[in-house]
C-alpha cells in the first residue's frame, strides 16, 4: 500500500477580488488553509500556515501548533494584520496511516466503496447548531451566519486541534477542500463528479472548482485530492509544490467574473509617473492628433472671434444712433 495519484487547485471564485486560500502538495503532506481577516491579512495568514506545513515535517500535531504560532506572532508584530487567522486541514501519509489535523471549517473527506464520508467536524456556528440538533442540514445551507467559524489558527497563542488517524485501504480517495467548495456544491454532487472524474484527479479538481463557480462562486475555492494505491503502483507525475494560490487558468465562458459594477476594482498600473511625463504625453497626443481635427478646431475658434467682433460693432452702432437722435 502506498500513495497513488494526487492533484490540487485553487480559484478566487466569482465574487472575491483576492484569493485568501493556500494549499500544500508536498508528499507525504497535503493541506488546505482558508485565511480570514481584512485587507491582505487572510492571504498572509494562510500562506504562513502553508509554509509551516512544508517546513515542519510530518508530525501533524507539532506542525499545526507551529502554524498557529507563526500566524499569531505576525498578528502581534504587524498592526495591519491584527486579528487575522486561518483554517487549516492537513493530512500526512506515513507508516500505513493517514494522520489528519484540523482547525476551522475546511474539510477532509474520504471516498470509499462509492460512499463519501466527511471526516472532519466544522468548527463553525452552524456546525455547532447542527451537532446539538438545533439546525437541520437544509437550514444550515442558507443560514445567514454559515461562514462564521468558532476556531481558527492565529487568533490565540494556543489552539485546540482535532487530531485523528484513518487506516487507509487500497482505492481510497481523500479530499481536502475549503468551504468555497462545500458551501456551493452539496455532497451528492461532489460524489457524482468524483464518480465521473475518478480516473484523472487533475480533471476531478477542475470539475469541482467549476461546479462551485457555477453554483455561485461566492468564496475562494480550493481542492486537494490524493488516493491510496497498490504498493507496486508508480506515483503519478509530481506537481509543483503549492504554498500559495496557483495562477488561475483563463475562465471558460460560463465561469466569467460576476462582480457587480459597484464591486468592480479597476486595474491600476503601479508605475510611478512624474508631472513632467504627464505633460510630455499630453503634448505628444496633441502633435499626433489628425490634421482635419486640428483644422476644425481652428475654424471654430475663428468663427467665434468674428461673431464677437460683429456683436461689438452692433452695440457701438446702437449707442451712436441713440446719441445722434
Amino acid at each position: 500500500m502506498r500513495l497513488g495519484g494526487f492533484a490540487g487547485g485553487t480559484d478566487p471564485g466569482r465574487r472575491r477580488r483576492r484569493n485568501e486560500d493556500s494549499y500544500v502538495i508536498d508528499p507525504p503532506l497535503f493541506a488546505v488553509a482558508d485565511g480570514i481577516g481584512g485587507a491582505q491579512a487572510g492571504e498572509v495568514a494562510s500562506k504562513l500556515a502553508a509554509g509551516a506545513v512544508k517546513e515542519h515535517g510530518a508530525d501533524v500535531e507539532s506542525l499545526v501548533q507551529e502554524a498557529n504560532r507563526r500566524v499569531h506572532q505576525r498578528s502581534l508584530e504587524d498592526p495591519n494584520m491584527s486579528g487575522m487567522g486561518t483554517t487549516l486541514t492537513v493530512a500526512a501519509v506515513a507508516d500505513g496511516t493517514i494522520s489528519i489535523g484540523h482547525v476551522g471549517d475546511s474539510r477532509a473527506y474520504l471516498v470509499r466503496d462509492g460512499n463519501l464520508e466527511q471526516l472532519t467536524e466544522d468548527h463553525s456556528l452552524v456546525g455547532e447548531l447542527m451537532r446539538t440538533g438545533k439546525l437541520s442540514a437544509e437550514e444550515a445551507g442558507s443560514h445567514p451566519q454559515r461562514s462564521m467559524i468558532t476556531r481558527a489558527l492565529g487568533t490565540d497563542p494556543n489552539v485546540d486541534v482535532d487530531i485523528f488517524s484513518v487506516e487507509p485501504r487500497v482505492g481510497d480517495l481523500f479530499l481536502l477542500c475549503s468551504d468555497g467548495l462545500t458551501s456551493m456544491v452539496d455532497d451528492r454532487e461532489i460524489l457524482r463528479l468524483i464518480g465521473e472524474k475518478r480516473g484523472d484527479l487533475k480533471d476531478l479538481v477542475k470539475a469541482l472548482i467549476k461546479a462551485a463557480n457555477k453554483g455561485g462562486g461566492e468564496d475562494n475555492i480550493t481542492v486537494v485530492a490524493f488516493e491510496i494505491g497498490e504498493a507496486s503502483e508508480a506515483v503519478s507525475e509530481l506537481e509543483d509544490t503549492a504554498v500559495a494560490p496557483a495562477p488561475s487558468a483563463e475562465p471558460e465562458p460560463d465561469e466569467e467574473d460576476t462582480l457587480t459594477e459597484a464591486d468592480r476594482v479597476p486595474t491600476v498600473d503601479t508605475a510611478v509617473v512624474s508631472v513632467g511625463e504627464i505633460a510630455a504625453a499630453y503634448e505628444r497626443e496633441q502633435e499626433q492628433a489628425p490634421a482635419p481635427r486640428r483644422g476644425r478646431r481652428f475654424l471654430m475658434r475663428a468663427l467665434s472671434f468674428l461673431i464677437v467682433i460683429a456683436l461689438l460693432f452692433g452695440v457701438a452702432y446702437v449707442i451712436l444712433w441713440g446719441l445722434a437722435a
